[in-house]
């Protein structure tokens, strides 16, 4: 069965909650101060079945005072019914709700002349021409308007093949991707927990998925789902949806939050957007203090203008805007603003970039990037510039639906269309350009290192790696390293160096370089300590560490604490201490391994600690055992 979600709007005490109720059988009106005071305060909901389609009714409040509770229920509307009482006509409320539903682009709609038992024939199309005045150049201009009395049933068989006809046309949501579950409600039943409502506007939801709460980012499982007042095992996209959680109590939930999964949505407390002031609204300055109103969440922000000192009435302009409280936003997402002192709806706006990087938006490159982040522009051009932004630590993958507003199911046409412009590592999409960029640096890193550091045999992988991807992941990196590798750009092993570019020893460092190793092997494992050995070769300690570094890197001397020895000494002395094991012997003390070895206490301590590292011994108390 299809699913269609109606909102109703309208000035207050124009028969919204009356016609529901005439419609459903359900009073929208579930408080006991709406009862005793006759006027609907926060949302309420009915729904009814027309023509096969399911019909959801969220009935809004028209006092102006609650309009803040009204916004939270028209996000998720397919449909408006924008209720004109036949006797008061256009009020400001009426005007207020039609603006928003406007700035929200509510797809479809019609009017619904309310009370028209109140008034004659003439006054019914007086009224019916000054809606189609309102309305005129609007979605609703062309829609339907339909005289209705909720008292004496006149217009609801009318009403309802309307309605009936608008739903088989109305919008169908996407079921694919990750659910999305504004929430604006929260109570707790008795024998089940909290329970939480809204209308589910992307996905689906199943019993027993685990999901978070978002920006609380509290995780929940679903224990139970309604959708009518049935039980189901799934609500999909387009439904009113009750989610019976566990794992949260209902304190610690609010109206505003999501239902979503992990990395569904952006948690972001700045936005990229583009605002439209209503004709009737005052100038918006920069830095002015506005309320951010989003889904079921209302939010205070301050608005960054890129190019002008002030917005003026009727028009649009990019803007950023800086929130005091977390919003869960994704790109394309539609928001009302209004101003904070009087509280009136002012304008709205699309959200271009929920993730913005942190740079200057009144620069010639911010007010540029808002060109290329516009509503309308191709998906994987957007992507392809939040892609090159993030230079070498690359765009996420998953930031391709949340960020880059690319639709679920059209993810793999935008990679297609990427190809040869970004190239996917792992789980991130890095610029071609700025890899192509990055592989020449490190080129041209290898081979000043190899200037500077002749007898090196190349820079450190490390070294490479920081100087050139920074906080880049290890995978774009081991990804240009293999590219520049396979095209023979590099050698790489543990340092990484031009090919034919080994070692450059001068005369001197060659004739250090043998004496070191003919004075560490003939001393065996009583070496002379480095500043001794300058000595004996009669060579500058620079140049005596520089070589014996070298000879480290290459395995033929083993540094042991600070002291150097000759790798064949150190093997000899392996294969010899194993060998007591196999005579009988199977502790080794510092006493027995000194007088064994003709050894002062300087040499047999990092000695002894040298064979258990290598685990030839194991250390318990002052005793080693021999393994």
């Amino acid at each position: 069965m299809k699913h269609v979600v109606i909102g109703t709007a309208g000035h207050i005490d124009h028969g919204k909650s009356s016609l529901v109720l005439a419609l459903t059988g359900t009073d929208p009106d579930r408080l006991q101060e709406e009862k005793a005071r006759g006027i609907t305060i926060d949302l309420g909901f009915a729904h009814t079945v027309e023509d096969g389609i399911a019909l959801s009714f969220v009935d809004v409040p028209g006092h102006e005072r609650f309009v803040r509770n009204m916004l939270a229920g028209v996000g998720g509307m397919d449909l408006v019914m924008l209720h004109v009482a036949a006797d008061e006509s256009v009020m400001p409320q009426t005007r207020e709700h039609f603006d928003i539903c406007r700035l929200l682009q509510v797809p479809s709609g019609l009017v619904v002349m309310t009370k028209s038992d109140l008034v004659d024939a003439s006054t019914l199309e007086v009224v019916r021409l000054e809606v189609r005045d309102l309305v005129a150049g609007s979605f609703l201009e062309a829609a339907p308007i339909v005289a209705v009395s909720a008292r004496t049933g006149a217009g609801l068989p009318d009403l309802r093949r309307t309605l009936a006809g608008l739903a088989r046309s109305a919008r169908t949501r996407s079921p694919e991707g990750p659910p999305r579950l504004p929430i604006d409600r929260v109570f707790s039943m008795k024998g089940f927990g909290t329970v939480v409502t809204g209308t589910l506007i992307g996905g689906r939801i199943r019993i027993d998925d685990e999901l978070v709460v978002q920006p609380s980012g509290r995780t929940a499982k679903v224990r139970g789902l309604q959708v009518h007042g049935e039980r189901r095992a799934e609500a999909i996209a387009g439904q009113r949806v009750a989610a019976n959680l566990a794992g949260v109590d209902v304190a610690e939930l609010a109206r505003g939050e999501t239902l979503t999964q992990p990395e569904a949505v952006s948690v972001t407390g700045v936005a990229d957007i583009r605002i439209g002031l209503l004709p009737s609204a005052k100038p918006l300055r920069h830095g002015a203090r506005v309320r951010f109103h989003q889904g079921t969440r209302e939010l205070l922000g301050r608005v960054s203008l890129p190019e002008l000192s002030e917005v003026g009435p009727g028009a649009s302009a990019f803007a950023r805007i800086h929130l005091e409280a977390p919003a869960v936003l994704v790109r394309g997402d539609r928001f009302i603003l209004r101003a904070c002192s009087p509280l009136t709806t002012i304008g709205g706006g699309t959200v271009l970039d929920p993730l913005p990087p942190r740079r200057g938006v009144r620069t010639r490159a911010g007010i540029a990037r808002f060109a290329r982040l516009a509503e309308g522009e191709p998906h994987a051009a957007v992507a392809l510039t939040m892609i090159e932004e993030a230079g070498l630590s690359g765009l996420p993958v998953v930031q391709l639906v949340r960020r880059a507003g690319v639709p679920w199911s059209h993810g793999d046409q935008v990679l297609a269309e990427l190809d040869g412009r970004a190239v996917q590592i792992g789980t991130v999409l890095v610029s071609a350009s700025r890899l192509a960029a990055a592989e020449d640096a490190m080129l041209t890193a290898v081979a000043q290192y190899h200037a500077d550091h002749p007898i090196a045999g190349g820079i450190p992988r490390e070294e490479l790696r920081a100087r050139i991807f920074g906080k880049a992941p290890a995978a774009v990196f081991e990804h240009a390293l293999h590219a520049l590798v396979e095209r023979k750009g590099v050698v790489a092993r543990e340092r990484i160096a031009l090919p034919g570019r080994g070692m450059a020893l001068s005369p001197e460092e060659s004739r250090t370089r043998d004496a070191i190793l003919e004075i560490l092997n003939g001393a065996g494992l009583t070496p002379p300590d480095p500043a001794l050995l300058a000595t004996r070769i009669a060579a500058a300690r620079e140049v005596v560490d520089r070589i014996a570094n070298l000879l480290v890197r290459q395995n033929e001397i083993v540094k042991v604490g600070d002291l150097l020895f000759h790798a064949a000494a150190l093997t000899r002395l392996k294969t010899e201490v194993r060998s007591l094991k196999q005579a009988g012997a199977v502790t080794l003390d510092v006493a027995a391994f000194k007088e064994r070895y003709a050894l002062t206490r300087k040499y047999a301590i990092p000695l002894l600690e040298f064979l258990d590292r290598e685990r030839i011994t194991r250390r318990v108390g002052d005793i080693r055992h021999i393994l």
